[in-house]
């Protein structure tokens, strides 16, 4: 990690374990075995770095219909019902009713397999975590609601059932920070970018977070009460972090002067204050203010300074992509980076295509040390200064879209893919070879199909699968290219 992130991730999960107060009497000694498988799980979910707020065995009726409201005052962002046995689904049905955040159960046996030379119905019922499964999923469909979904597998030495429950603890770490995240606007949207253009209120609507309008004047004045000190440590900070090569081939490329490690340092710490003012955790603009003016020089040399605050998880949006900025969060959120990316040119010949852009992006995720280089100009743009150059790491990839369909709500569009080494353009941008199945052309074809926003959130690793479960969590429509023939 090059950045260390400001604030802590952070989720809060609710566990209550399901049984049947029928067995208690039958079986001594049942309820308190149970009770301590209960215990081994929210050990599990604990040291994930989450708060766990365990709320006991339910096994009726009417402590289900207590549970609730407890639950809904705990401020939780994901529950698992740990199904330690068979239980009606009287003491769940009412849960999955009137909760409107994910629940998960969790079928954890303690026995990879019974050993049936000597099994007994106590042995069975310690380990029939699966067994009511299928009544809860019935029920909660009979409730309007969609079928929770499951972890299966066992209690102990299971990686599989390992990596789900981070998966989920990571889940309610991007819900968590989504429904309180405040993101900050100035600005417009780079004019005739239609696909740009965002309703606020959806967003708190769809996502729970605000947006905080702001000025760039506000960003002009931070930068007014900046020190030298300020700067130069800015500037070490940068120089740590990235290289400063010569240029090649492309002429509008210089190697860094100093000059515009200055601006770009001094636009950082004005970021950094202007951040703080406003408690944002991310911020989407575009601005170009008069020429040859001080404000100009701020809002066009943001793209060094964006690209440190979103590796430290603070997405920076250009081009005020309001969309994008919830994109990069999510990615951020799952510890998968999330840079600000689009599609570049084609490669036929070995079948990939560019995928960047011109800032900002998650220098936590660059494959080596990432690049500075001077722009004489910022093509499309006004201005001059500091471009931020790399490519993500190799391996899998995965990239997420948020668009909007006719009728105004958003739509996730998420792809997988491979990031392979390879030469990229020295431009001062960022580009990765991305390659996706199954094949360049068909792959594009299928995404443009399904209306996203031309740009996207770059991240590592195949998450695919996670994202859909954020967006099912969310209500939110969510599609996954597909890489059959």
């Amino acid at each position: 990690m090059r950045v260390a992130r400001r604030k802590p991730l952070a989720a809060r999960i609710g566990i209550f374990g399901i049984g049947y107060h029928v067995y208690w009497n039958q079986f001594p000694g049942l309820l308190e075995e149970l009770t301590a498988k209960l215990a081994i799980l929210e050990q599990k979910v604990e040291s994930r770095g989450v708060t766990v707020i365990n709320f006991g065995m339910i096994d009726k009726a009417q402590q289900a219909y207590a549970l609730l409201p407890k639950l809904k005052a705990a401020d939780l962002d994901l529950v698992f019902c740990d199904m330690v046995t068979y239980g009606t689904s009287a003491t769940f049905g009412a849960i999955v009713r009137g909760l409107d955040i994910p629940i998960v159960l969790v079928a954890l046996q303690p026995l990879a397999a019974l050993d049936y030379t000597k099994a007994t119905t106590y042995m069975q019922l310690v380990n029939d975590d699966f067994c009511s499964v299928p009544e809860f999923t019935g029920v909660a469909i009979r409730m309007g609601r969609r079928a929770p979904e499951v972890i299966i597998g066992t209690l102990h030495d299971d990686p599989a059932a390992e990596a789900e429950i981070t998966d989920w603890c990571e889940i309610a770490m991007v819900l968590h920070d989504l429904k309180r995240a405040r993101l900050g606007h100035f600005g417009h949207p780079l004019e005739h970018m239609l696909d740009m253009q965002t309703d606020q209120t959806a967003l708190t609507a769809a996502f729970g977070l605000h947006v905080v309008q702001t000025e760039a004047e506000d960003l002009l004045r931070a930068s007014e009460t900046i020190t030298a000190a300020e700067i130069d440590a800015k500037s070490t900070q940068i120089l740590a972090l990235f290289d400063t090569p010569d240029p090649k081939s492309d002429p509008l490329t210089r190697k860094l002067t100093a000059e515009d490690l200055h601006t770009a340092a001094r636009a950082a710490v004005a970021l950094d204050k202007f951040i703080a003012l406003h408690e944002l955790d991310g911020l989407a603009y575009y601005y170009e203010g008069a020429p040859e003016s001080g404000l100009r020089e701020i809002v066009t040399n943001l793209i060094v300074g964006n690209s440190l605050l979103t590796a430290a998880g603070f997405p920076m949006c250009g081009e005020s992509d309001l969309k994008t900025c919830v994109a990069m969060l999510i990615m951020d959120r799952l510890g998968i980076g999330g840079s600000f990316a689009e599609f570049h040119p084609i490669d036929f010949r070995e079948g990939f295509v560019l995928v960047g852009h011109d800032g900002p992006h998650h220098i936590n995720i660059a494959a080596g040390k990432p690049v500075l280089r001077s722009l004489i100009k910022y093509h499309g743009k006004p201005g001059r200064g500091a471009g931020v150059e790399f490519k993500i790491k190799q391996g899998p990839i995965t990239m997420l879209s948020i668009g909007v369909n006719a009728q105004g709500r958003f739509k996730f569009i998420v792809a997988e893919g491979e990031s392979v080494d390879g030469p990229i353009p020295p431009t001062g941008n960022t580009n990765t070879r991305g390659f996706f199945l199954p094949d360049v052309r068909t792959f594009l074809k299928r995404w443009v199909a399904e209306g996203p926003t031309h740009h996207f959130a770059l991240g590592i690793g195949h998450r695919a699968q996670t994202i859909r479960r954020i967006g099912e969590a969310l209500g939110i429509e969510t599609v996954i290219i597909d890489s059959e023939k």
